[in-house]
């Protein structure tokens, strides 16, 4: 897993250690020294921790005038043990949402395992995001199966083309305007 790193095509246009509405300004990392894991697999130092021990996080861009952002995930998402969407609004997504942020596209192609519990968290966010929404993108099947069976489709997106986004083709906005696309296609349906 150590060799699993955050995707950085974008750093020209964005780096969250720089950025100083980032929940990460000044944020500094070592370039091969891992100190981080995940169920004693250590993880690229590179990823960003949010408090959980299972959960990590790459903002990989953000825009405060289109009032959206990029993140990256790696790990497990266990709400069950760990309440690890409590650790993910409380430590991420809570500032960005005082920074104005309401268009969140979570990207889950490294998220191993989903566990659900309580929705509060869920359904929290999901009322302080105004005319916002949360965008799923590249999560796996089984982790779609969880989500579905755990009734978080009303706060979260996941589902159809969502699934399998070229994302790391396209810049950030054109990403935005891919699944803004697919979204109000899903509600014309």
């Amino acid at each position: 897993m150590h060799d699993i790193e955050p995707f950085y095509a974008w750093e020209d246009l964005y780096i969250a250690a720089y950025d100083e509405r980032s929940p990460f300004f000044g944020r500094q990392y070592h370039e091969t020294l891992c100190t981080h894991s995940i169920y004693n697999y250590y993880i690229h130092p590179k990823w960003d921790e949010i408090g959980s021990a299972t959960l990590y996080t790459k903002v990989l861009f953000a825009d405060y005038e289109e009032r959206f952002c990029v993140i990256e995930l790696i790990g497990e998402w266990n709400d069950y043990l760990y309440n690890d969407v409590m650790y993910l609004k409380r430590n991420l997504v809570e500032p960005l949402l005082k920074e104005g942020i309401t268009r969140f596209i979570l990207i889950g192609e490294n998220v191993l395992n989903f566990h659900a519990d309580d929705d509060s968290y869920y359904q929290e966010w999901f009322e302080d995001l105004d005319d916002g929404w949360i965008a799923l993108i590249n999560f796996r099947d089984h982790i779609i199966d969880e989500l579905r069976h755990s009734r978080l489709g009303y706060y979260l997106n996941y589902e159809g083309l969502l699934r399998s986004v070229n994302w790391r083709t396209l810049t950030p906005r054109n990403l935005l305007a891919v699944i803004e696309h697919l979204m109000m296609h899903k509600l014309n349906e």
